[in-house]
């Protein structure tokens, strides 16, 4: 397998992936097109405008919800507002009434009030196996943001999801830090690629509330036994990011994972 740069989202039938900023790509296995955590609006830089972590975009949106073919099926890992967008989802859901949302059990009051009452919603919780579309499984993961989170009922906050088609495995692991029994979930998946949040925690955003993710080599770390490593949920918003150099520079001296940082409007073409 190789990963080739081009432009544009990726064709129909032609595996590929087509990162959107933060968290959020455009998949394309082969067989199914598929939309996860999509932030393509300013809306929390409305929620947050004049508070002291603002939420200005660093980067514009690379297309709009307008301008995004039909997927076959959108993922959502947890309620937070850049992954759970009702300005990115509930028009999406206008655009396309059909298509089905896989979301956190723990979030599905929240779902519905983001992206539609009448919104098709597949409730998920980890260690779920679930075939939601013809040669398309899917393993739900825990996840934790910074902690192994549960609602009232039992039912993880934050989850990963493990995409399984014929020729193509992808592990999208949410947002996250490193636990007990996470590694060895990853290695018996087994993924091709890992897409991993790499813009760290620390003190003072855990101090103004702002949740953190895996640090860099701790993202090569959880990724040592898989081809490619391609990082994400940087460059999004200055108070929660990493330097694209750092990036460059783990990639410069990494063999294995391969480290492919994308940048916003690029395709990655997947060559099997």
């Amino acid at each position: 397998m190789r990963i080739e740069r081009t432009i544009g989202l990726p064709k129909a039938g032609q595996p590929g992936l087509f990162w959107l900023g933060q968290a959020g790509f455009w998949i394309e296995t082969g067989r199914h097109r598929l939309l996860i955590d999509p932030y393509l609006s300013d809306s929390l830089a409305v929620k947050y405008r004049g508070k002291l972590n603002d939420h200005r975009r660093m980067m514009p949106p690379p297309l709009t919800v307008a301008d995004l073919p039909r997927p076959d099926l959108v993922l959502v890992t947890h309620g937070h507002t850049d992954h759970l967008d009702p300005d990115t989802l509930g028009p999406l859901h206008r655009r396309f009434p059909d298509v089905p949302f896989v979301v956190p059990a723990a979030c599905a009051e929240l779902a519905r009030a983001r992206i539609g009452a009448e919104a098709r919603l597949i409730l998920v919780d980890a260690d779920q196996d679930l075939t939601p579309l013809p040669d398309l499984m899917l393993t739900v993961f825990p996840a934790a943001h910074e902690a192994l989170e549960r609602d009232d009922a039992g039912h993880h906050r934050f989850l990963g999801y493990g995409i399984a088609a014929p020729t193509l495995r992808i592990y999208h692991s949410g947002d996250s830090i490193p636990f007990d029994g996470l590694a060895q979930r990853v290695r018996g998946f087994a993924p091709d690629i890992c897409l991993l949040p790499v813009n760290g925690r620390d003190a003072q955003r855990a101090a103004s509330g702002i949740p953190g993710n895996f640090h860099l080599p701790e993202a090569i770390e959880l990724a040592q036994d898989c081809p490619f490593l391609i990082p994400h949920h940087f460059g999004m918003f200055a108070f929660n990011t990493v330097d694209p150099d750092v990036i460059d520079a783990a990639a410069l001296g990494s063999e294995f994972p391969l480290i492919i940082r994308p940048t916003a409007g690029e395709c990655l073409s997947i060559k099997t």
